[in-house]
């Protein structure tokens, strides 16, 4: 007979990250934000990083004092020289990385017609190649490290669905490309014991979904799309992004979590 598994053991801290360096890039948006707060609140060290150095240092001094540990770095995601050079000084100052949670994304609407290559080109950038090459930065230490880790990349519903009567053409080929590049580096990874896996919330409260919840007609249009009825604010995105990154998922890679309140299920 197989013996009972010791689940007290197995589950005890299992949502813990009590230690762990998080590189955060886009950790200042209303989502990165939400999410540094709560690898902080469960024992890791954000690393809040973004162009905007006051923003990553303001967000990281709010951590700090509320008594928990945080870091912030200045890094341009259009330039890969100087994301490599934080991910090193992120290692440099805390002697390891463990986590990588991407939060870097634009979208420049256009439509069809209108497509210009050099915004199509900006999506690519910082939406694509960005992930590929930041993942690689830290998959690096990771992999030096020998402890394993967690890359967690920010998708959207738009990685799986197309979006009638808007400009959406680069935002959701990168976004779908995303899915596929998430699924390559957790099959290159799992040997090292890296687990990959990917974020997709729908529209969400934030500056960047203003132009959508501001406006009456198009917040009724996202509010009906939705089965649990409501926009998610930043926080709902909190929970899954902590699972992806702690030891209750030890056992999940190359996975997309779609955190929409239903709307993948129904579409």
């Amino acid at each position: 007979m197989t013996p009972r598994p010791d689940f007290s053991k197995a589950l005890a801290g299992a949502f813990r990250l009590d230690g762990q360096v998080a590189f955060v890039p886009g950790g200042y948006g209303a989502i990165g934000e939400a999410i540094c707060w709560g690898l902080a609140l469960a024992g890791a060290i954000p690393v809040v990083v973004g162009h905007r150095a006051e923003r990553a240092e303001a967000l990281a001094d709010g951590l700090r004092a509320a008594g928990l540990r945080a870091d912030a770095l200045a890094a341009d995601a259009a330039d890969l020289a100087s994301v490599r050079a934080t991910v090193d000084e992120t290692a440099r100052r805390h002697g390891r990385l463990d986590l990588l949670v991407n939060c870097i994304g634009i979208q420049r609407e256009q439509r069809l017609p209108d497509v210009t290559e050099d915004s199509f080109d900006e999506v690519v950038r910082l939406n694509l190649k960005f992930a590929m090459f930041v993942a690689q930065a830290c998959a690096r230490h990771q992999m030096s490290g020998g402890r394993g880790g967690a890359q967690v990349h920010l998708l959207s519903v738009r990685a799986q669905l197309g979006l009638r009567a808007r400009g959406y053409s680069a935002y959701c080929a990168t976004k779908g490309a995303l899915v596929m590049l998430i699924r390559q580096h957790a099959a290159e990874l799992a040997p090292s014991q890296i687990r990959v896996n990917g974020l997709a919330p729908t529209v969400v409260a934030s500056e960047m979904a203003r132009h959508w919840i501001e406006n009456e007609v198009t917040q009724r249009q996202v509010v009906e799309r939705i089965p649990l009825g409501r926009i998610p604010d930043p926080v709902d995105i909190v929970g899954p992004a902590l699972f992806l990154c702690s030891p209750a998922s030890a056992f999940v890679t190359g996975q997309i979590v779609y955190v929409d309140g239903g709307i993948t299920a129904t579409q």
